[in-house]
């Protein structure tokens, strides 16, 4: 038999983005492991080759965390 276990799993698709750090953050909404959006997410296995690769190459420029502190003890104590 010719088809080696790498073989019968090799698919011509570009791989998925997650890393299995699947945190959806409540300002941004992008996970925070991948930077996609839920609807990115849930559609992924929908989507075409070209359509993946779009996503794939915007997600370098995608801040799914945003810079900076929220405020700490000031910010809670103002409220």
């Amino acid at each position: 038999m010719s088809d080696t276990p790498s073989d019968v799993w090799a698919r011509e698709e570009p791989e998925s983005p997650c890393i299995n750090i699947c945190v959806i953050h409540p300002e941004t909404r992008l996970c925070t492991g991948c930077a996609r959006s839920i609807d990115e997410i849930t559609q992924w296995s929908k989507m075409s080759n070209p359509e993946r690769l779009s996503v794939m190459a915007e997600l370098p420029n995608r801040e799914a965390v945003p810079k900076g502190r929220r405020g700490g003890r000031a910010a809670r104590l103002k409220r």
